[in-house]
């Protein structure tokens, strides 16, 4: 479960609107002096964004909360929205390539950049039906798990 903390912002049904901060992972690592999204985080700054999230435990306006997406919905989605397109524009653009060659086409390349370009809108399609399909699936949702323990310190 990849967890993140965040702040309830509004309450909509069962649902809450929670807005969190964008971060990023490079706080331990040891590479980040060297590293492109390092620098890239820093450049962008920590953004906050908001989120509709389901409610399970009842937050309210101005609870800090933990909110949990489980991992192999974040890596399906990823893998769908960003490698099926790519991988459908390549598949299409060799297969133009093949029928203009066997169709003895004197230039390969318009077909080549045709079936490129309709395999990339067939995977953006597919990927687009997925959202819509997984939008309306709980397992897809976030949720909030428990509200973010208050830490206190004792002096003696």
């Amino acid at each position: 479960m990849i967890e993140e903390q965040a702040m309830v912002v509004s309450i909509e049904g069962e649902f809450a609107m929670v807005e969190a901060s964008r971060s990023h992972a490079c706080g331990p690592c040891g590479a980040k002096s060297m590293c492109g999204i390092s620098a890239l985080a820093k450049l962008l700054g920590k953004r906050r964004s908001s989120v509709k999230v389901r409610n399970p435990i009842g937050a309210g306006p101005g609870d800090r909360v933990v909110v949990g997406l489980d991992e192999s919905v974040l890596t399906t989605g990823s893998f769908v929205i960003y490698i099926v397109p790519l991988l459908t524009l390549v598949m299409f653009a060799v297969a133009g390539q093949w029928l203009a060659g066997v169709l003895g086409f004197e230039s390969v390349e318009p077909m080549a950049i045709a079936g490129g370009l309709l395999g990339l809108w067939s995977g953006l399609s597919a990927a687009r039906s997925y959202t819509f399909r997984t939008g309306r699936d709980d397992r897809y949702h976030a949720v909030i798990l428990r509200r973010e323990a208050e830490l206190t310190i004792e002096f003696n």
